[in-house]
C-alpha cells in the first residue's frame, strides 16, 4: 500500500469514527441526556483513532495501526447505537426496528475494544508480524473467538444485558447455545494465553531498541492485569462507576504505551518510569496496608470509649499522613 493510498484511508475511517460519535451525542443529548460514562468510551475510540491513525500514516505495513482503526470504528458504532437506543426507548421515537437492532449491536460493542488488545496486539507487537508462522493457529483462534463471541452474545435469547426492558430480536432458543459459548469462551482463553506466551518469547529473543519497545507494552499490559481485577472485584465496595473508570483507564494504557513504542517517541524513558511506578506502587501498598491495620488496632484500643469509628479513621488518617514524607 502506497503512502498516499494510506493516509487517504487513514482521514476516512477517522471521518467515519468521528461521524459516529457526533451522531452518538445527538442522539444523548435528544433523550436524557449526555452521561459521564460515555465519556469514557469516546476517549477508547478517539485514543484508539489517533494512535492508530499516527501508526498507519508513518507504518503503513504495520498490521497494529490498522486494528486499531478497526477498533476505533467499532467503538464509535457501538456509541452511535447505544445513543440512539437510549433516544428510542426513552423518548418512543423512530423506527422500533432500527431501535431494536442498535439495542442489539450496542449489546456486544464490548467485544472489539476487549478481545484486540488482549490477544492480537500481544501477538503483533511490535512490527506488526507474528513471531513465527507457528503462532498462526494462536492468531485463527483470536479472530474464531470474536466471531463465536459476536455470534453466541448476539443470538442469546431473552433481555438485553444493556436494555433489560427490551428482548433480544435475533435471540435463538436453542440446546447448541451453551456448547457454543463454551466454545467461544475456550477460544478466547487459547487466544490470550498464547498471545501472552507469545509476547514472552518475544521479549526474551529481543535486543536493543526492540526490547524497549515491549517493555513499554509490558508496563501497560502488567498495569491492566493488576487493575483489572481489583476493579471487578470493587463493584460492590465503591461503586460501578469508580470501578468502570479505573479499569477503563488502565486498558486505555495499551494503545497509548503501543503508539510509544512503535513511533519511538521518548523510547528510552521505559526504564526511569518501570523503577518510578515500582517504587510509588510500593509505598501506595504500604499506606494502604498500615492505614487499614491502624483503622482496626485503634478501633479495638478505643471501644471502650466510642462505639463510632471516627476517631479511628480520624487518627489512623493522621498517622498515614505524617509518614507520607518520610517515606517519599
Amino acid at each position: 500500500m502506497s503512502a498516499r493510498t494510506a493516509r487517504r484511508l487513514v482521514w476516512s475511517l477517522a471521518a467515519l469514527t468521528l461521524s459516529l460519535l457526533v451522531l452518538s451525542a445527538v442522539a444523548y443529548l435528544s433523550g436524557s441526556g449526555w452521561h459521564l460514562l460515555a465519556g469514557f468510551f469516546w476517549a477508547f475510540a478517539l485514543i484508539f483513532l489517533g494512535v492508530g491513525g499516527l501508526i498507519a500514516i508513518r507504518h503503513p505495513r504495520n498490521a497494529i495501526g490498522w486494528l486499531f482503526l478497526t477498533v476505533a470504528v467499532a467503538s464509535g458504532l457501538g456509541e452511535a447505537t447505544h445513543g440512539y437506543a437510549q433516544y428510542w426507548i426513552e423518548g418512543g421515537a423512530g423506527s422500533d426496528t432500527l431501535g431494536k437492532a442498535a439495542a442489539a449491536y450496542s449489546n456486544v460493542s464490548w467485544i472489539p475494544f476487549v478481545v484486540v488488545p488482549t490477544t492480537f496486539l500481544l501477538l503483533l507487537f511490535p512490527d506488526g508480524r507474528l513471531l513465527s508462522h507457528r503462532w498462526r493457529p494462536i492468531a485463527w483462534c483470536a479472530g474464531l473467538s470474536i466471531a463465536a463471541l459476536f455470534l453466541t452474545a448476539g443470538l442469546a435469547p431473552g433481555p438485553l444485558e444493556d436494555f433489560p426492558q427490551v428482548v433480544n430480536p435475533y435471540g435463538w432458543h436453542s440446546s447448541l447455545q451453551s456448547p457454543l459459548e463454551g466454545l467461544a469462551f475456550l477460544l478466547f482463553l487459547v487466544a490470550v494465553i498464547g498471545s501472552a506466551v507469545s509476547m514472552i518469547l518475544r521479549f526474551r529473543r529481543s535486543r536493543g531498541e526492540q526490547r524497549l519497545q515491549l517493555k513499554w507494552l509490558a508496563s501497560a499490559a502488567a498495569t491492566a492485569a493488576i487493575v483489572v481485577p481489583i476493579g471487578t472485584l470493587g463493584y460492590d465496595v465503591w461503586g460501578e462507576f469508580i470501578s468502570n473508570a479505573v479499569i477503563m483507564l488502565s486498558v486505555l494504557g495499551l494503545p497509548l504505551a503501543s503508539g510509544i513504542a512503535i513511533l519511538k517517541y521518548r523510547l528510552y524513558d521505559i526504564d526511569l518510569i518501570i523503577n518510578r511506578t515500582l517504587v510509588y506502587g510500593a509505598l501506595t501498598a504500604i499506606l494502604a496496608i498500615a492505614y487499614l491495620g491502624l483503622v482496626v488496632v485503634l478501633q479495638e484500643a478505643l471501644s471502650f470509649a466510642t462505639q463510632e469509628s471516627d476517631l479511628a479513621v480520624a487518627g489512623s488518617t493522621l498517622a498515614v499522613a505524617g509518614l507520607f514524607r518520610p517515606l517519599r
